[in-house]
């Protein structure tokens, strides 16, 4: 891998002199952001934080954080979203006014859903209206901006004074590194932010402004747990919302080799086991496999280490009103049901629950049982084979043309599209898969991929993602960011010039009512023209071959593309694919 390039040399300012003692509102926040050691604050500039952004440029220097110059404030906040799906800890966005936060709110559900810590700053003009410019600050100024995203954030301020903004910023950052964790949003007011300090403000002690530490299991709880699972004859282990750290990652897999207990992954949280281990069941995919149901239908307990929609598994395997077996869940995600959304999914039974996170539970577990999670061995991926090649390329060719370009490095899978065959892609390591952008919004994924790639600079792993083609095409423009600030990334477009998963509805539909399934197409094709995807993403900075349709010109293609990602720069392979599904997709309501 080439040595990462020095990014602060990239926007330096001129003439900074260092830091002194805030003079203006606006440089009580960004003072506050470098003491929280903040080091990127992704945003899309506006007259709303002018103060702001002065403060970070011409009182920090730009540096720590550092600003990164987005396209769009979807971006902006996918970027931060991806840099917290590796690190664990949140980095800054900022959006302007009320107008860049509805640009924005669909990438903080995104964040919401996928419980990513994420400090977004807003701001507004003047609360007090005689201080309003003509027109432009009374429709960029709202009563109350925060109820924009006040459903899924875990708080909101609109703070009264600069000295009240220190309170708010610190409370926002001790909440959205509380588990489970989340967004927050803090609206600046512009007043606020270029008022002169009459007198100082001292920043308080951090030390004393920590976190909270993430709850453990009780010892009861924990104790019944242990007894049920050692009596257990066919337990599954649903491991689902994890951290990227090795320590739970192998107490999972000594839990699961002592008790002989199956283990059910899948693709919308990060890799959390193995997933070539002989106890991992199946393949991971967006829906239960039949392999999977079939596990957990033949279970006589589910531990479940914070599963996203446990019902939902349990009645995939176990439908109508089939005895559900006894269910161990260890969650903490009660404290996000807020009912505005149903990110809660539906209501499980639980026969002992223990109220800490699944990484707890975990570790807690393997303690009790005196397991020796530090001597688990790493289950290697196996050796790739190059598929065979038909006349077209499919998913299962591009996903096998990848492992064999993969197999020889380190890699770190930042997205797959629906329906990828995730059994030739398997899952090694904490960082090898960091699951998908949690609320299924569309047009996450390039944002999301930069953001991960950002934080994946220097660590010796090849950040990839495989985008399918409407993902990318409503996405592209987080490419710039990337090239602007060298941030070595590779992405390769399944590309099947369709939003092909309605296409699959659309068929289900017109099946059920007995009209024309081949009409299917109609209002979901992206041809006649089709997108030139390489002309696009040259156009934003990144090195992009011809389209690639031939089976035979793959291999070369991924491998060159893998070199380029190594050496430290933006590529970008528009890959022709068939259109089709390979892992489990449910058409409809009622499927399994």
């Amino acid at each position: 891998m080439a040595k990462p390039q020095d990014l602060a040399a990239i926007e330096a300012p001129v003439g900074v002199e260092p830091a002194n003692a805030p003079e203006w509102g606006s440089d009580l926040a960004a003072e506050l952001l470098r003491r929280l050691e903040v080091e990127w604050i992704a945003l899309v500039p506006g007259s709303s934080y002018r103060g702001l952004q002065d403060s970070l440029v011409n009182h920090l220097g730009n540096r720590d954080p550092q600003m990164l110059v987005c396209l769009h404030e979807e971006h902006a906040v996918a970027i931060a979203h991806g840099w917290a799906k590796v690190t664990d800890r949140a980095m800054a966005a900022a959006v302007h006014s009320n107008v860049g936060l509805m640009h924005a709110t669909m990438a903080v559900y995104n964040a919401w859903c996928d419980r990513a810590p994420l400090l977004l700053f807003g701001a507004t003009g003047p609360v007090d209206a005689t201080r309003r410019r003509p027109w432009i600050d009374w429709i960029h100024t709202s009563r109350d901006q925060g109820a924009l995203v006040r459903p899924y954030v875990k708080f909101d301020e609109q703070p009264g004074s600069p000295a009240a903004s220190v309170e708010a910023i610190l409370r926002a950052w001790q909440l959205i590194h509380a588990a489970p964790r989340g967004p927050a949003y803090i609206c600046l007011d512009v007043a606020d932010q270029e008022r002169r300090l009459e007198t100082p403000v001292a920043l308080p002690d951090l030390a004393r402004f920590r976190p909270a530490p993430a709850p453990a299991a009780g010892t009861s709880e924990v104790a019944a747990a242990v007894a049920a699972l050692k009596a257990a004859e066919r337990p599954v282990i649903l491991a689902g919302r994890s951290a990227r750290e090795a320590g739970p990652w192998a107490a999972r897999v000594a839990l699961a080799e002592a008790l002989g207990a199956r283990v059910v992954t899948d693709m919308k949280t990060a890799a959390a086991f193995p997933t070539a281990h002989r106890l991992h069941v199946g393949e991971a995919s967006t829906f239960l496999s039949p392999e999977q149901k079939a596990a957990i239908a033949q279970a006589d307990l589910v531990l479940a280490l914070d599963w996203m929609d446990l019902m939902g598994a349990l009645r995939q395997a176990l439908p109508g009103e089939a005895e559900l077996p006894k269910v161990i869940s260890a969650t903490l995600d009660d404290h996000m049901v807020n009912g505005w959304s149903y990110d809660h999914y539906a209501l499980p039974p639980a026969d002992i629950r223990l109220v800490c996170s699944g990484d707890a539970a975990a570790l807690a577990l393997v303690e009790a049982m005196g397991l020796n999670a530090s001597a688990v061995e790493m289950t290697p991926p196996p050796a790739a084979e190059p598929p065979a090649a038909g006349e077209a390329i499919d998913l299962t060719f591009l996903a096998g043309s990848l492992q064999v370009a993969a197999q020889s490095r380190a890699v770190s899978w930042l997205r797959f599209p629906l329906g990828w065959p995730a059994d030739l892609t398997p899952f090694s390591d904490p960082l090898s898969y960091l699951g998908a952008d949690g609320g299924a919004g569309i047009g996450s994924g390039p944002g999301i991929a930069v953001g991960a790639a950002l934080a994946l600079r220097g660590s010796g792993r090849v950040a990839v993602a495989v985008l399918g083609d409407g993902d990318f095409v409503m996405g592209a423009s987080a490419l710039w960011t990337a090239a602007h600030y060298r941030i070595p990334l590779l992405i390769v477009i399944a590309n099947n010039l369709s939003y092909y998963n309605d296409e699959t509805h659309q068929e289900t539909v017109a099946r059920q009512r007995g009209r024309p399934p081949e009409n299917k197409w109609i209002g979901q094709r992206l041809d006649d023209p089709a997108v030139d995807l390489p002309a696009m993403a040259r156009s934003l900075g990144a090195a992009s071959p011809d389209p690639v349709s031939d089976p035979a010109a793959l291999a070369e293609a991924l491998e060159a593309g893998f070199a380029a990602a190594e050496a430290g720069g933006l590529h970008v392979i528009d890959v022709r694919v068939r259109p089709g599904y390979v892992s489990a997709m449910p058409a409809t309501m009622d499927d399994d």
